[in-house]
């Protein structure tokens, strides 16, 4: 008997996993497809909207969501300067039920050219679904 518990509470736990696993992708598979079709502020909806957002990318660490905004923004002006952007997710480890470790890599083809590197993201369950809170690119 106390074997069948243990299983079937092995089967609920990592089907919960698989559930959170897919709506994490959802989120960043939505901040593609807006960056792709030159939507800023629908790429941004993916992100913490608070003073406590964390991006570390080459230049150092700034907080913020609107200062992560007006960075994306100086950077790529426009659908053209933002060119087409994929993701390749290595890994999704759930932390603890409202928390999320992503590992991935990134790749932008523009017309004069193409960048890429990875990320490492922290995403937190909140009432309004999986956000990012910490975005470190490189």
């Amino acid at each position: 008997m106390k074997k069948n518990i243990l299983s079937i509470m092995l089967f609920f736990c990592s089907y919960l996993s698989i559930a959170q696993e897919k709506e994490i992708k959802a989120v960043l598979e939505k901040q593609r497809l807006d960056w792709n079709n030159g939507d800023m502020i629908g790429y941004m909806q993916g992100y913490l909207k608070s003073d406590s957002l964390l991006f570390v990318g080459k230049t150092g660490p700034f907080y913020g969501w609107e200062k992560n905004l007006q960075v994306y923004q100086q950077v790529y002006p426009d659908k053209a300067a933002m060119g087409n952007l994929t993701f390749d997710i290595i890994q999704i480890k759930m932390i603890d039920k409202k928390h999320a470790f992503v590992l991935g890599g990134w790749n932008l083809q523009m017309e004069k050219g193409e960048q890429k590197g990875f990320f490492t993201l922290i995403v937190k369950k909140i009432k309004e679904g999986w956000k990012i809170v910490v975005d470190h690119s490189s």
